[in-house]
This record gives structure tokens, C-alpha cells and sequence, in this order.
């Protein structure tokens, strides 16, 4: 049997004008590449060109040779680029509180292959979910937060870079992550932190939202998955799912309901974010499904 070709994936945004996709799908073919999928879009209102596609190459060329090869016409139709060979996973940093549902959930994704990362670390201000991690062969940093000072929590985040760095961590996830970060974790996050709150129709902040949600009659539950910002959740959003309810439904079901929503969500927006389909368009996002 021949080898498979090696696959990549290239995304980019850049000024539209006229030729890009010429200009593109030119330079793969001096490479020997087979186009396999490609999706576009133009934004009108800010003259901004958005593609994402995956090909292949009959000859297998490292992805720094095609980077390289690839950055003086990026440079020429000023892109914010990336290139990347397509089985490389996205290593994930998960955040955790004391809610586990999310954390739980992208881990059985991960062990079963339905979501295409790898988790090297979970890091958690409690200690309530060491053996779930264990349990998946994750190393489990605690990082205590309970009354502390801000000294400390500059601290903690501290220690939360280090893990980062010390794992080449791609993405961290906040997995129901019940801190806010401060502005220079999210300065040094960005781009690469997805966070998940529910949203409900009107909104609910503070303690028991689900609970404020019933007393309100609210008739759609919901999650929004959206990048890290100093925004408390207002970052651009990534995904949104919605599930509808009624009266008859008490406060605890509506929270079993939230957290199911939460989950699928969620991993949608890592899957998308890893499968490199998520393109930054200011405050908002250009997701190729």
C-alpha cells in the first residue's frame, strides 16, 4: 500500500482585494499540494478576507519549509497567518473549580477520540477532582485561592504560567473555573483561552442564576462558549447552544438541563478552536465549521 500523503491545515485573514485565492491556491500548487477542503468569507464591513484550507502534499515537506516558503507572500497581502500539519494535536490546559461537569465530559471525550487534543495538565483552586484526574493518568496542580490576597492570587497566576510553559500548552480551557483572572493573565492568554457561562434570555449574574432563571419564567437555557478577555465574559463568542424549558420544570432540573448545554458547548468550541476553524475578526469570530 502507498504512504498517505501528509495533510496541513493553513488559515489566514488579511485585507480582501482581488487575487487572494489565486494567489493561494498558486503557491500550493508549486508546492505539489492537493487541495482537499476549502471554506472563505468576506466580510463587507471590514473589507477583511477569511480562509481555511486543508490539503495535502504528494511530496512530504516539513511544516517549517512550507512556513517559510509561505511568508513573503503573507507578508505581501499582509496576513495574520497559520500553518500547521493537521495531526498535530492541541495541547489543552484545563481550569477547574469545584463543578465538574465540563471537566468530566472533555475527558471522556478525550479518552473515547471524540475530541482531538491532548490534556497534559488539569489545575484546580480546589482539591476535589485529583482522582478524576488521576484516574485519566493527568498530573493534578492544586493552587489554593481560598482567602487570599491579591499578592497571592498574582502568585497563583504565577504558577499557573509556569504550568503553561513548562507543558508547551496551546490552549488553557476554564473549565468552570470559578476565578477571574486578572488583566495581565488575559493579556497573556490571548487568543489561546476559551471560557463557558451560561446565558440565559434576560441574563443572570451572580449566585444560583438558574434559580433566578425559574423564578422568572425564563423559557430558554443556554451556554455561550467565547474567548478570554478583561471583558468579564464578553469575549468574542466562539459557540452558543440554547435548550428549551417551561413551567413545569423545577430550579434542579434546569441546572441538570444548564450543565448538559454547558458541555456540549464547550467541546464544541475546543473541537473547533483545535481543528484550527476559528479565525479572530475584531470582537467577533469567523468560525468554518
Amino acid at each position: 500500500m502507498s504512504a498517505v500523503p501528509p495533510r496541513y491545515i493553513l488559515k489566514l485573514s488579511c485585507p480582501d482585494r482581488a487575487g487572494i485565492v489565486h494567489a493561494v491556491t498558486g503557491f500550493l500548487l508549486e508546492q505539489g499540494g492537493n487541495i482537499l477542503t476549502s471554506a472563505q468569507h468576506g466580510d463587507a464591513d471590514h473589507q477583511r478576507f477569511f480562509m481555511r484550507i486543508e490539503f495535502e502534499c504528494g511530496r512530504a515537506t516539513a511544516v517549517p519549509a512550507l512556513r517559510e516558503a509561505f511568508a513573503p507572500l503573507a507578508k505581501q497581502l499582509q496576513m495574520d497567518w497559520e500553518l500547521v500539519g493537521r495531526e498535530t494535536k492541541t495541547r489543552v490546559l484545563l481550569l477547574v473549580s469545584k463543578l465538574g461537569h465540563c471537566l468530566n465530559d472533555l475527558l471522556f471525550r478525550v479518552q473515547t477520540g471524540h475530541l482531538p487534543i491532548e490534556i497534559p495538565a488539569i489545575v484546580s483552586n480546589h482539591r476535589d477532582f485529583y482522582q478524576l484526574a488521576a484516574s485519566h493518568n493527568i498530573p493534578f496542580h492544586h493552587f489554593p485561592l481560598l482567602n487570599s490576597t491579591p499578592e497571592q492570587k498574582a502568585a497563583q497566576e504565577r504558577k499557573i504560567r509556569e504550568v503553561v510553559e513548562e507543558n508547551r500548552i496551546d490552549l488553557v480551557v476554564l473549565a468552570r473555573y470559578m476565578q477571574i483572572l486578572s488583566g495581565e493573565m488575559c493579556e497573556y492568554l490571548s487568543g489561546r483561552a476559551i471560557n463557558i457561562h451560561h446565558s440565559f434570555l434576560p441574563s443572570f449574574k451572580g449566585a444560583r442564576p438558574y434559580h433566578q432563571a425559574h423564578e422568572r419564567g425564563v423559557k430558554l437555557i443556554g451556554a455561550t462558549a467565547h474567548y478570554v478577555t478583561s471583558d468579564l465574559d464578553e469575549g468574542p463568542i466562539i459557540e452558543q447552544e440554547v435548550a428549551r424549558i417551561d413551567h413545569s420544570m423545577p430550579p434542579e432540573q434546569l441546572v441538570a438541563i444548564g450543565r448538559d448545554t454547558e458541555c456540549v458547548t464547550l467541546a464544541r468550541a475546543i473541537q473547533w478552536h483545535a481543528e484550527h476553524r476559528v479565525l479572530m475578526n475584531g470582537n467577533r469570530t469567523v468560525v468554518f465549521r
